[in-house]
C-alpha cells in the first residue's frame, strides 16, 4: 500500500437516522477524506421511513468524497458487513469500518490511518481497532497501545490480506483451531456459543475474531477507548442493552505514539477475555442453555443478548 493511498471509512447504517447524525457528525470533525456507506434495506413497512430518512441523511453529506450503496432488500447485519467490507477492499487495500451507533473522539482516524500504515506488512498484525474497554485492557500501559488475540470490532481498520478467509464460517474455522491444537475458548466462553449462533442471528464479528486466531494474528488495541458505543437501546439489533459494556464519552484520541509496538500479545489479554466472558469448562452446559433460548427467541423476533461487541456480534 502506497504511503499515502487514502484510507476510506467504510459506515453500515439501517434504520437509526438520529444516532447516524451523531456518528458523521464526529466523522466529520475527523476530516475523512473519502466514505463509503452501506444502507440495507428495511425488513418491512415499520422500518421504510427510518430507512429513508437514513439514505436521505447519507446523500446529504458534502464534505468528503462519497460512494453510497442502498440496498434493494434487507440483507441483515451479517451479511451486509461482510459483504460490503470485501467489496471496499477489492478496490482499497485498507478500509477503516464503522457502524451507524459509534462515535469517535476527534484524532481517531488519524490515529487509525497511521496505524494501519505502520503494521500494513506486518502479516501477523490482522486489524487495529480504537476501542477497549477497561474490563479487557491490561493495567499499567501509559496510552502505549498493545496486542490481543481477541479482535475488537467496534470501529476497526483492515488490510485486503484480512479478509482471506472470512467466506468460511465460524464453526468451520473452530473445527480448524481444534486440529491445530489451539483452543476455542481461549478469549472466552462466548465465542463457540455465538459461533453456533452466527447462521441463525446473521451475525458476523465472531468470524473474524475466529479468523484471527485461526491464523495465529493480532489487533492492536489501544490504551484507552476512542470510540462510545451509543446504540445501546431498544432500536439495536443485537445489543440493546450494556451489560457493564458501556462507553463513557471518550476523549480527544492521543496522537499516534512515536514509537509503535512490536507485534506481540499482551500476556494478560487472553486471562481478561475470559474473565470478562467466561472460562471453558464450567460454561458449557451453561451456555448450550443459552443457545436453545436465543434461537427461540429469534424464532419470536424478540431481542437478543447483547455482547462487548456490540451491533456487530
Amino acid at each position: 500500500m502506497p504511503e499515502r493511498e487514502t484510507i476510506p471509512v467504510v459506515l453500515f447504517a439501517y434504520d437509526r437516522p438520529a444516532h447516524l447524525r451523531r456518528v458523521l457528525d464526529a466523522l466529520r470533525t475527523n476530516r475523512i477524506p473519502c466514505l463509503y456507506t452501506f444502507s440495507d434495506g428495511p425488513r418491512g413497512a415499520a422500518q421504510a421511513e427510518r430507512v429513508a430518512e437514513v439514505r436521505r441523511t447519507l446523500r446529504a453529506v458534502d464534505w468528503c468524497e462519497c460512494v453510497h450503496v442502498a440496498r434493494e432488500r434487507n440483507q441483515g447485519l451479517g451479511t451486509s458487513i461482510l459483504s460490503g467490507v470485501a467489496s471496499v477492499l477489492d478496490r482499497h487495500d485498507a478500509a477503516i469500518v464503522f457502524e451507524d451507533d459509534l462515535l469517535c473522539a476527534p484524532g481517531t482516524y488519524a490515529w487509525l490511518n497511521a496505524a494501519l500504515n505502520r503494521y500494513r506488512d506486518e502479516p501477523r498484525v490482522l486489524s487495529v481497532s480504537a476501542w477497549t474497554h477497561a474490563r479487557v485492557t491490561p493495567g499499567g500501559l501509559e496510552n502505549q497501545p498493545f496486542f490481543s488475540g481477541r479482535c475488537n470490532t467496534l470501529a476497526w481498520g483492515a488490510w485486503r490480506r484480512t479478509w482471506t478467509g472470512m467466506d468460511r464460517d465460524a464453526r468451520e474455522m473452530i473445527r480448524e483451531c481444534r486440529s491445530l491444537g489451539i483452543d476455542p475458548y481461549r478469549y472466552g466462553a462466548d465465542l463457540p456459543v455465538y459461533a453456533e449462533e452466527e447462521r441463525h442471528r446473521n451475525i458476523w464479528a465472531v468470524r473474524l475474531i475466529y479468523n484471527h486466531l485461526r491464523r495465529g494474528a493480532l489487533c492492536l488495541c489501544p490504551a484507552r477507548s476512542m470510540i462510545q458505543h451509543i446504540g445501546y437501546d431498544s432500536l439495536a439489533t443485537n445489543a440493546n442493552r450494556d451489560e457493564g459494556w458501556a462507553d463513557p464519552p471518550p476523549a480527544p484520541a492521543p496522537p499516534p505514539p512515536a514509537v509503535w509496538p512490536d507485534p506481540r500479545e499482551h500476556p494478560e489479554s487472553p486471562a481478561l477475555w475470559q474473565r470478562a466472558c467466561g472460562a471453558r469448562p464450567g460454561a458449557v452446559r451453561y451456555w448450550a442453555g443459552r443457545i436453545r433460548r436465543t434461537v427461540a427467541r429469534i424464532a419470536r423476533r424478540a431481542a437478543t443478548r447483547p455482547s462487548p461487541m456490540g451491533a456487530g456480534v
